[in-house]
């Protein structure tokens, strides 16, 4: 143990604590500081100036990244007749209805992420004090309520991601691994930014992003450049 925390104390000096980065830079350092003896996870999380109490001020979506999240997510899809069909023709790892209710009931969490065709929210909405804390529970503003679950499996295995404003307006979110490329890991830590930028609510005043930050597990933290993110 000793000898990752000297690992990891020599990444930290890597990074200035007194400079801010581009997202290029950002990129190769989160490459540079991994030190860990597994591919880290590279997460981006931002301090919104938000007051997410409010409707109008709440950020919650989707996006597929252009290089993937370098991780294969489970997916189960609730449907039934020929919209099953059509979830497992699209490669959900899952597809059903009663049984994986019941089987979520009984503690079974196999998967990832969950689809649901919009008549069949109902049922699922049972399980809402289960998969709510979980972050799990199918929402339209996602993509996950539909009934094109073609579209909605296959965005899924290309690397699609959700993110969504906690209480304290952060929002933070994977956006590939440690072993990807420097400049595919920088487009996708930039599309993050873009879509987080765009969301910008009307109401919002002041400064938007309070700060945006580059992480890998268990690895530095890196400072962006917010100034040049919003031009």
């Amino acid at each position: 143990m000793a000898k990752q925390g000297k690992k990891l104390q020599d990444a930290a000096k890597l990074v200035d604590k007194t400079k801010v980065y581009s997202v290029a830079e950002a990129a190769e350092l989160a490459k540079n500081t991994s030190k860990v003896n597994f591919d880290a996870t590279v997460e981006v999380a931002f301090n919104l100036n938000i007051d997410t109490r409010k409707n109008d001020q709440q950020i919650r979506g989707a996006i597929v990244l252009p290089n993937g999240t370098g991780k294969t997510q489970k997916v189960l899809v609730f449907a039934k007749g020929e919209k099953l069909k059509e979830a497992q023709a699209a490669g959900a790892d899952y597809a059903g209805d009663a049984e994986y209710i019941q089987k979520i009931k009984d503690g079974w969490f196999d998967f990832d992420v969950i689809v649901a065709t919009p008549d069949m929210m109902g049922q699922v909405g049972q399980l809402g004090r289960v998969l709510g804390p979980k972050g799990l529970m199918p929402n339209p503003k996602t993509g996950t309520v539909t009934f094109d679950v073609t579209k909605a499996v296959n965005e899924i295995k290309a690397g699609k991601v959700e993110y969504r404003a906690d209480k304290a307006g952060i929002v933070h979110a994977p956006v590939g691994k440690a072993s990807f490329e420097a400049d595919k890991l920088a487009e996708n830590i930039q599309t993050l930014v873009d879509v987080i930028v765009k969301a910008k609510p009307a109401t919002a005043k002041g400064v938007y992003l309070k700060s945006v930050h580059v992480t890998t597990t268990m690895g530095p933290s890196i400072k962006l450049d917010t100034l040049a993110l919003v031009k």
